[in-house]
């Protein structure tokens, strides 16, 4: 048996291993197209399995944010992939069309240097609050301090940022890149091409588009939308499908990592004669050791109640 998640920058090495993949999981139908076509898998092995995020975490300020002063936020790595340096040429152009606009920006990378550069060259120290690395537990605090979330990735599978400034009540301006497009229904989100004029376009539609915005709705969508409940029951189901795959001993395996290239291939046999090995001896020592079995209560989701199949029966 083996099942993988989706992993964005792995997919060359997905390519590799693919012949013996049993069951494979992406978190964006985007996603699990580049998968299928880049590695060969079967797309009846391929299950799309979207992130969610913890609403319970990420609430609404209680007092709803004046839009005399629109403030908008990023939180972001600033490296390349994340489209620093379009930041660096759309939020001089939005301070000038919008007097009443401001930036936070949260991230720390290799390209703050040319934020902090765009702010002198442009003088808006004023406007533009760099605060540096934000501690995930510190997100929110910096996220109900705006109105809108600002998303200049480059490429995403999916972007939890996305869910997380949504469940604050934030309305989502994004490029339109990999999996985005799937995330939020259109009343949340407005997505624009990975250019500084489109991105400036999307802000101003944005900006046009508060009023009509309740963040505390906003929320409440994001709860029935995105719950790591319903994410932890559709992930057994396809490890349950994975376990059901019909098993094969070592010595057959091992020929087919063998494939995977001339050191590679021999790293993972030894990676994995050792796995077999240290699974054995921990067979040998339970008794010993006095750990009891779980007992098998059958798969999860056949104890959790599925609130799609429950909204359908009404």
């Amino acid at each position: 048996m083996e099942a993988i998640p989706d992993a964005e920058y792995t997919s060359y090495t997905i390519l590799d291993v693919s012949n013996y993949i049993d069951q494979a999981i992406c978190v964006s139908h985007t996603s699990k197209e580049n998968t299928v076509l880049r590695s060969g898998i079967s797309p009846e092995k391929v299950f799309m399995v979207p992130n969610a995020v913890d609403t319970a975490m990420f609430t609404p300020s209680p007092k709803r944010l004046n839009c005399d002063e629109i403030v908008i936020v990023v939180v972001s790595r600033l490296v390349y992939r994340k489209g620093a340096d379009l930041l660096v040429e759309v939020i001089p152009e939005v301070c000038r069309l919008f007097p009443k606009v401001h930036f936070i920006v949260g991230g720390d990378g290799p390209k703050r240097v040319r934020l902090e550069e765009m702010r002198e060259k442009f003088s808006l120290q004023d406007r533009v609050e760099m605060l540096g690395a934000v501690p995930h537990a510190q997100v929110r605090s910096v996220l109900i301090s705006g109105h809108i979330f600002l998303n200049s990735s480059l490429t995403e599978a999916f972007c939890i940022a996305i869910l997380e400034a949504a469940s604050c009540g934030l309305l989502t301006v994004s490029t339109r890149v990999g999996g985005v497009p799937e995330v939020l229904p259109d009343d949340m989100i407005v997505l624009a091409e990975p250019a500084p004029g489109d991105m400036v376009r999307a802000v101003k539609k944005a900006i046009d588009m508060l009023p009509g915005i309740d963040p505390q709705i906003m929320h409440l969508r994001m709860k029935e939308l995105y719950s790591w409940d319903d994410v932890a029951k559709r992930t057994e189901i396809v490890y349950d499908r994975a376990m059901e795959s019909p098993t094969t001993n070592l010595l057959d395996r091992l020929p087919r990592y063998l494939t995977c290239g001339s050191w590679a291939g021999k790293l993972f046999c030894l990676v994995m004669i050792i796995n077999y090995l240290l699974w054995r001896l921990l067979e040998f020592l339970q008794p010993a050791v006095g750990i009891e079995e779980v007992p098998d209560i059958g798969p999860l989701h056949a104890h959790l109640g599925s609130r799609n199949d429950e909204a359908q029966e009404k």
